[in-house]
C-alpha cells in the first residue's frame, strides 16, 4: 500500500498546526503569535476552543 500525502504534510506541517496558525492570525494579525501558536497546534486550538462563548457546543 503507499501513502499519499500532500505537500504540506511532506513540510512537516500538520492539520493542527494549520489551524492554530488561521485561529491566531484572525485574532492577533502577528507573525510571531502566530509561529508561537503553531508550535503548539492542536493544543492551542483546543484551548481556544475551550475558552470562547459556548465552547465546544459552538
Amino acid at each position: 500500500m503507499t501513502v499519499v500525502r500532500t505537500d504540506a504534510a511532506r513540510a512537516g506541517i500538520g492539520l493542527g498546526t494549520a489551524i492554530a496558525v488561521a485561529i491566531s492570525w484572525s485574532l492577533h494579525q502577528s507573525i510571531v503569535w502566530a509561529v508561537i501558536h503553531g508550535f503548539f497546534g492542536w493544543f492551542y486550538v483546543a484551548y481556544f476552543a475551550l475558552t470562547r462563548p459556548g465552547g465546544l457546543t459552538g
